[in-house]
């Protein structure tokens, strides 16, 4: 099958192609040249239109416990918003975390084809693939937590090598089937544990007598050494606390140059200014990053609603509980592995913090210079539910927009803002590399992100619209592998993506250790914790792919 895309304006940024007319050939699942192509079966005219690479959201709460914890916890969420079911799809339920089949079914209707799972916990990776699994049309993978399990934090005590830190972590990411390394409050969890209530960068855990610091600078080695093309992805110490800049700005200088990606910026860029002792740090955040080049960051942007925070990060989750609304919320332990905490959450245009925020993460956006190290996301659902993107991308490309939207919020939160004075617009090609080319980039997929021959199909297509929102909540034509699965903004076929993994080389040796750990703390034996690659396939809808290291693949 043989599909001819005819003359639409493509943005392509991983080939530098910007807002050119051209045509793109579909073999069956890939992209192929002219060249290639002997007779067409089917021709679409896209004159006029806007073609993209398929998007890629890569962080996003889409598997695993805490979700379904977080469903439990707001059955109205799900009565307010069913999903029927229709001749293709299943039904479901779920505005601020939507079921799984729920979550496929939006992303790809906005033009999305793969989501990555941003905290896995190794103890819990079977039942986050298993859910992921459920999720239709899109590719997906996970970061797997570390940092603060108990195994690692005694290697940290003990002193033990690089290399045996190297052969954990890479033992841990071909065990559970991740993509990438992710640590939250680096230690925090497990100080939590021996009620320590808050871990600063340079504090010491006092059962283990490592800092924060110490657990980045050694994960951060790691990954760059094993050859993974995500940086260690790193929620930081104090998420949410007024003053946290001055944290997050000693994090980037004190890796050494090591590549690091920081998650949901906007909660780590606060300062202590003004009457209210809360402030935008967006400027200077923003000036480290643009100095510093090893440093890629995703901006958790707060939008106004109903939503419910989800989090590895328990020490912080039962500091804000109090904030809950509706007042119910759920932390607990998790084994000698990490934590959880749910906690639900209204954003308010009139709450003078919820507005900064708000002004903070755009601030954030606008200020960043280079496209290519920072990522559309909200933190879904913790600073937003994933189906307000349309909306946050009309914020990035329309200054009037932004501004009309600026003076409705908390007045006091206006007066501190520089938002208004900021000129920036995001062009098309910028929204394309934020979303499809630097994401595949920075997540280290090969062929895809792109429209170049080679590249798999994951293709949108889009009607123009001085209204952004409206253009991007609705597109024409989504492909996935080549098959079209949206049309007019409706799913029209389903199919089953990929789940992409890494499998960095390791010395088998340190399984003799972790057998006697597991049998001695865990609650599964280690040959129970290591998940299969049958285990991913077996039900026929979803493969695996390798992504290769630099080190190789097993």
């Amino acid at each position: 099958m043989i599909i001819k895309l005819t003359g639409g304006v493509v943005y392509d940024p991983a080939n530098n192609v910007n807002g050119k007319a051209l045509d793109i050939y579909i073999k069956n699942d890939r992209i192929v040249s002219k060249q290639e192509v002997t007779q067409v079966d089917q021709e679409i005219d896209l004159r006029g239109k806007i073609v993209m690479a398929g998007a890629i959201d890569m962080h996003t709460h889409v598997g695993g416990g805490k979700n379904n914890i977080a469903r439990i916890l707001l059955p109205e969420d799900h009565r307010s918003d069913p999903v029927a079911a229709t001749e293709l799809t299943r039904s479901g339920t779920g505005r601020a975390l939507p079921s799984s089949y729920v979550t496929g079914y939006r992303y790809a209707e906005m033009g999305y084809t793969s989501v990555f799972e941003p905290a896995v916990l190794p103890v819990n990776a079977r039942q986050a693939h298993m859910e992921m699994g459920d999720i239709p049309i899109l590719d997906k993978g996970g970061y797997v937590l570390m940092g603060s399990d108990d195994y690692f934090l005694q290697m940290m005590t003990a002193k033990k090598d690089q290399q045996a830190i190297n052969d954990y972590v890479a033992w841990t990411l071909n065990a559970t089937k991740g993509i990438g390394v992710k640590v939250v409050n680096p230690g925090g969890i497990n100080a939590f544990k021996f009620n320590q209530r808050q871990l600063d960068l340079d504090e010491n855990n006092q059962f283990y007598n490592v800092t924060p610091r110490d657990i980045l600078s050694v994960l951060a080695t790691a990954v760059k050494e094993l050859g993974i093309s995500h940086p260690l992805h790193v929620h930081g110490c104090n998420l949410g606390v007024p003053g946290n800049k001055d944290t997050t700005l000693s994090t980037i200088e004190g890796i050494g140059g090591l590549p690091m990606h920081l998650t949901h910026i906007q909660f780590h860029s606060y300062g202590v200014e003004g009457d209210f002792k809360f402030s935008s740090g967006a400027a200077e955040i923003a000036e480290a990053i643009n100095k510093n080049k090893n440093i890629t960051v995703d901006v958790g942007q707060v939008m106004f609603g109903q939503t419910v925070t989800a989090s590895g990060d328990s020490m912080k989750q039962h500091a804000n509980h109090k904030h809950a609304s509706p007042n119910k919320w759920v932390c607990m332990d998790i084994e000698c592995d990490a934590g959880c905490g749910l906690v639900p959450f209204k954003y308010r245009d009139q709450n003078f913090v919820n507005a900064l925020q708000w002004a903070i993460g755009l601030e954030t956006f606008l200020l960043v210079e280079d496209p290519w190290r920072i990522f559309l996301t909200t933190d879904h659902p913790n600073g937003a539910p994933f189906t307000s993107y349309p909306h946050l991308i009309r914020l990035l490309m329309d200054r009037s927009f932004r501004n009309d939207m600026l003076k409705t919020i908390h007045p006091e939160a206006q007066k501190m803002t520089t938002l208004d004075t900021i000129d920036r617009e995001y062009s098309l090609q910028e929204i394309a590399i934020m979303t499809r080319a630097g994401a595949a980039k920075l997540v280290g997929l090969e062929n895809r992100g792109h429209l170049g021959v080679g590249a798999w199909a994951d293709i949108t297509v889009y009607t123009p619209d001085d209204n952004r929102e409206k253009m991007f909540e609705k597109p024409d034509y989504v492909f996935k592998d080549g098959e079209l699965v949206v049309r007019d903004g409706e799913i029209v076929h389903i199919k089953w993506g990929t789940t992409h993994i890494v499998t960095p080389e390791f010395d088998r040796g340190i399984e003799k250790d972790l057998a006697k750990y597991f049998s001695r703390h865990m609650t599964m034996k280690m040959g129970n914790f290591k998940i299969s690659n049958d285990e991913i396939t077996e039900d026929g809808r979803n493969t695996l792919t390798v992504q290769p290291t630099q080190r190789g693949v097993l």
